[in-house]
């Protein structure tokens, strides 16, 4: 690898590829799936049959968005975390009529492509991509400062995250809109097993290709010489937990080195890549609670797979 390209790697991502691997538990984080390849595996992911997230969470955003604007009141500005391609976007900006619209996303061309995508579809809309790890409070654009703000969180990306790191997030949502602000998230509903692992291991592979993406990323971007034949996609459902996993499992015993660093594991040996929680309706609302938010509306399909909620950010409390 030549010089320049390796100098341009995160220093971040670096830092938490070396911490995961070198712990006792091996795991990276699931924010670095997302380089350009893996935003678009991800979107790919999204138009399987067997990935039912996607067609309940757009079913009930297109069924429900007139009511979300309704609460919400027009000529918000929409803040969107983690917008990837902004698919489902499109939905809610047709009905809440916002004064703007900020997609945030850490990977940045792919940020760019899909803000100049959707800039196009609504030429009339103020488009202001950010560049930025969602996870912490964010400087937003100055044209956003001052105006009242909706939160858009679609998908269940928050099951990602543990309780404890899934209520770090929403309070620094909560930091970056302001204390009169609405969010809208979406959260997966707990379900049988063989449908969840289905979603998570498809028969075409692509879940394993974007599972494996990772090692291609840490090949290319850190000088990396694992030998990504050696190791499968594995999805496995954590009942005690109430998610799903990914792993990244070796197959035999190897011997590799990234950055400079050199690392070995045994067949069977897994890196922990992904949790996708999944959460009841109390669950749901706990965590929100716990975050800072207070949920005003919820909606749910009819088999009750998936759910959609408003809530509204909680006035800062001095006492119980």
């Amino acid at each position: 690898m030549d010089v320049a390209r390796r100098a341009e790697a995160d220093p971040a991502f670096r830092a938490d590829v070396i911490a995961g691997l070198s712990a006792p538990t091996r795991a990276i984080p699931a924010r670095w799936f997302y380089d350009r390849r893996g935003s678009e595996l991800f979107e790919e992911i999204t138009r399987l049959p067997e990935y039912y997230l996607s067609r309940a969470d757009r079913a009930l955003l297109e069924r429900h968005s007139g009511e979300v604007a309704r609460i919400a009141g027009a000529g918000r500005a929409v803040i969107e975390f983690g917008s990837g391609s902004s698919a489902k976007t499109p939905v809610v900006l047709r009905a809440v009529s916002p004064s703007s619209y900020v997609p945030i996303d850490i990977s940045g061309e792919f940020l760019r492509d899909s803000a100049a995508e959707l800039q196009a579809e609504f030429p009339g809309l103020a488009v202001l991509p950010v560049e930025a790890d969602f996870m912490h409070p964010i400087r937003l654009p100055e044209a956003v400062e001052a105006a009242p703000k909706l939160g858009f969180f679609p998908g269940s990306t928050v099951g990602n995250l543990v309780a404890a790191t899934a209520v770090d997030l929403l309070r620094a949502m909560k930091e970056t809109l302001g204390e009169e602000s609405m969010l809208l998230i979406g959260m997966d509903r707990i379900k049988d097993e063989a449908i969840l692992l289905k979603a998570y291991d498809d028969p075409a592979g692509v879940t394993a290709a974007f599972n494996l993406n990772l090692l291609h990323r840490i090949t290319g971007e850190l000088e990396g010489t694992i030998p990504i034949q050696a190791f499968r996609h594995r999805a496995l459902w954590n009942d005690r937990l109430a998610r799903i996993e990914m792993h990244l499992e070796a197959q035999c015993d190897l011997a590799f080195t990234v950055d400079g660093i050199g690392f070995s594991m045994k067949a069977g040996e897994t890196i922990h890549t992904e949790n996708s929680h999944k959460y009841g309706v109390r669950d749901a609302r706990l965590l929100l609670k716990a975050g800072g938010w207070e949920v005003v509306e919820e909606w749910t399909d009819a088999d009750e797979t998936f759910a959609l909620i408003l809530a509204k950010a909680e006035p800062r409390r001095f006492a119980p």
